[in-house]
């Protein structure tokens, strides 16, 4: 979340400008992503109310108080570029059941992430600019959550079993953490996404977003493996095929591809906030910072799917 304090800093001293570099492609543009906050803000609160738990009810929330921020910010940008008061219309009718709404959440959050990436890269002006790719962010969040919670409708223990000692599960249940625990389940999470990756391959054949991202996971791996060398830490048996399970369809791959990655992020963000050695703070930022982009191309892949 983001204050409007800058808003109301610079807006004065903006104003001259907005009307004066007002472009009608980027002010429709602008309107267009009122009324889609608009309609997400009305459409989360139903949500909210049919969430079947109150921690799920209460992240809806969270998501649209968000929401309610990005409206309030694009309002007054559109009221600074236009001296005019902006309309507010629902553009999308949020569906009746929980399952099919989170899924429509889900793929709306990630068409807005495109879509304000592509305000940011029409602005002229850095505040707009800073706004939208803050705004961008937050969906990425957000659609994050939404597959979070459509992966435990859909039984996200059936997608990939995993015992909670090994690999991101053990890490993240661990009370305390060793350097040399680290590695281990560092190593053990690459095995595991190669041991799914691989299952998911040979039951479906050749998936490119699959197959591009198995040889990034070997590339993980090898930036892992000198770090075992030089730390005298002992290489884990691969074991990762006794907690991988065939998916019923690619829908599930790409579910348990976004699960995988959304573990693997939260065990890295573990990892850094310990005072590591550089090397290894080096490798375990470079290899969370791939994970995001895996992340996204599974949410795209299951959004196309």
């Amino acid at each position: 979340m983001y204050s409007n304090h800058n808003f109301y800093h610079y807006g004065t001293h903006y104003n001259d400008y907005y009307r004066m570099a007002n472009d009608t492609q980027l002010v429709n543009d602008i309107q267009k992503a009122i009324n889609a906050e608009y309609s997400a803000i009305a459409c989360y609160g139903k949500l909210a109310n049919l969430a079947p738990t109150n921690d799920e009810k209460e992240k809806i929330l969270e998501i649209q108080q968000d929401e309610k921020l990005h409206f309030e910010e694009f309002s007054n940008i559109y009221r600074n570029l236009t001296g005019q008061q902006p309309t507010y219309k629902i553009i999308e009718q949020c569906p009746k059941k929980y399952r099919a709404g989170i899924e429509f959440a889900f793929k709306d959050e990630q068409e807005a992430i495109d879509f304000y990436l592509d305000i940011v890269d029409k602005a002229l002006d850095p505040f707009i600019k800073d706004r939208f790719r803050r705004a961008a962010a937050d969906e990425q969040n957000h659609a994050v959550w939404f597959m979070f919670f459509i992966s435990k409708l859909m039984g996200s223990t059936n997608i990939h079993r995993q015992d909670d000692d090994y690999a991101a599960k053990g890490a993240l249940s661990a009370t305390s953490l060793t350097l040399p625990q680290m590695l281990t389940y560092a190593l053990q999470d690459e095995y595991l996404a190669q041991a799914r990756y691989e299952n998911i391959l040979r039951t479906f054949g050749d998936i490119p977003t699959f197959s591009r991202i198995k040889q990034a996971e070997m590339r993980h791996i090898s930036a892992l493996l000198p770090l075992f060398e030089r730390y005298q830490v002992p290489l884990p048996e691969d074991i990762a095929q006794n907690f991988v399970t065939t998916p019923e369809s690619i829908k599930t791959s790409y579910a348990a591809g976004v699960q995988g990655e959304i573990d693997n992020i939260t065990m890295y963000d573990k990892f850094l906030s310990f005072d590591l050695p550089v090397d290894m703070r080096i490798v375990f930022q470079q290899l969370r910072n791939a994970s995001l982009n895996h992340l996204a191309a599974f949410e795209r892949g299951l959004a196309r799917d």
